[in-house]
């Protein structure tokens, strides 16, 4: 997947899902028009802390995220954008992904701005976590 900045009507863009948009969650019924393209890991550590909902914090370094990259269109990433309250609940911002087939993505995640809630420490979303 490429940069998304100048990209042509038509495009597909990266979204790494970390929480309830992951398979076998309430809101992956979202991504139902999105192309799975693989589970992975952020190169970089991140915090992830579940409230009322999962959310990554960028400031504090504490793991790598486990999530789902999926490519979507254009009107899917503003769906998306919506539902994750962007960009005053959650922030939009490009990262790279290791994907468990080796290769390294660029994909979209929704930030968290601030940190609080029970700190998933394994950087890992899953039935159970609450």
């Amino acid at each position: 997947m490429a940069q998304s900045r100048g990209r042509k009507p038509g495009a597909r863009y990266g979204v790494f899902v970390y929480g309830t948009l992951k398979k076998g969650f309430s809101n992956h019924r979202f991504l139902r028009d999105a192309v799975f393209v693989g589970d992975g890991w952020t190169v970089k550590s991140y915090a992830l802390y579940l409230d009322e909902y999962p959310g990554v914090y960028q400031g504090t370094p504490v793991s790598r995220v486990r999530g789902e990259v999926y490519e979507v269109d254009r009107g899917l990433l503003a769906r998306l954008d919506a539902l994750e309250g962007h960009p005053v609940l959650y922030r939009r911002e490009e990262i790279d992904v290791l994907l468990d087939d080796g290769r390294t993505v660029r994909a979209w995640i929704y930030f968290y701005p601030h940190d609080g809630g029970q700190l998933l420490a394994g950087g890992e979303f899953g039935h159970g976590a609450a």
